[in-house]
């Protein structure tokens, strides 16, 4: 699988550790930066992925801190649906119920461990469908971009 990824400088340790676990288990990983966890702003990060996992139809994960800044930057973004998860649980939900297509994440809220659980959840989980989709349309009529 084909995956988008981007950090600011708090996100970059936990990039760093979820991009070899996925490229061990055999994903491609596009890497959008940075290159170091030198002091950065999150929204250009942001912007690059939410823009390539539109064009490359595929899946993104972002990670600052907080994962807060990284999901409100990527969700300005029509046909964005990124998801602040902070469990398992939300991932596959986020996933299964909504059909989002970035996973944020906040290094400073979770481990390694629990974050490379919701990597795994997330991109392990399709989307339901059937009532969900009615929802989702319901959203897009409130788009005001």
């Amino acid at each position: 699988m084909h995956i988008v990824m981007a950090s600011d400088h708090g996100g970059f340790q936990l990039k760093e550790f979820l991009k070899n676990q996925l490229a061990a288990a055999g994903h491609e990983v596009e890497d959008l930066g940075p290159d170091c966890a030198r002091s950065c702003d999150y929204p250009p990060y942001a912007a690059k992925a939410a823009e390539r996992v539109l064009a490359a139809k595929c899946l993104g994960i972002l990670i600052c801190g907080t994962g807060l800044g990284m999901s409100i930057a990527a969700n300005r973004f029509a046909g964005v649906r990124a998801a602040l998860c902070t469990n398992e649980f939300m991932a596959r939900m986020a996933r299964e119920h909504n059909d989002a297509n970035i996973l944020c994440l906040g290094e400073r809220v979770v481990g390694q461990g629990l974050a490379w659980s919701m990597v795994q959840a997330f991109l392990e989980t399709s989307f339901a469908g059937d009532r969900h989709q009615r929802r989702l349309d319901l959203i897009e009529l409130f788009d005001r971009r």
